[in-house]
């Protein structure tokens, strides 16, 4: 369903792999006891449904924009794609645990501590002007949920 869900906005991407992409998001989120749809949603904001364009690129293998904030800090790379998809997810765990909830993993992110110190999100409306400053931020991401749900019930 992800994956008919970002076709539905890239076409040009091969299905093979997007199902491959997904899949990784799934089970990444789930060892960390992240909501993989809200995961994917959002890299599907940050990287314009891996179309890029900004800051990031492809081959940094960050997929929800770690670390970009200006031409001299563009964002964090990471070694593969699973790799980017894990921190992305670690990203997430620390904005929405307390700092007493530990990661299952290794750690990967590289900001990890200083978020789950710093800022604690109850949903994804909270992300906006903590993970992005855009204060639209967590609408946008609802707008892409309701249509993944609403695809998927079709």
């Amino acid at each position: 369903q992800l994956a008919d869900y970002f076709l539905s906005q890239n076409p040009d991407f091969e299905k093979k792999d997007i199902i491959e992409f997904a899949s990784v998001y799934i089970e990444e989120a789930n060892f960390e006891g992240i909501n993989s749809d809200v995961a994917f949603a959002q890299m599907c904001l940050e990287t314009g449904y891996l179309r890029f364009g900004n800051l990031v690129t492809p081959e940094m293998n960050n997929f929800c924009g770690l670390g970009a904030m200006d031409a001299e800090h563009p964002g964090e790379v990471f070694e593969t794609p699973r790799m980017g998809i894990r921190a992305h997810i670690q990203h997430l765990q620390a904005y929405g645990t307390t700092e007493d909830v530990k990661l299952n993993g290794q750690l990967i992110d590289p900001r990890y501590s200083w978020v789950h110190k710093t800022k604690f999100v109850q949903d994804i409306f909270g992300l906006a002007g903590t993970w992005a400053t855009d204060k639209e931020y967590g609408t946008k991401l609802n707008t892409i949920l309701c249509r993944m749900e609403e695809l998927a019930s079709k």
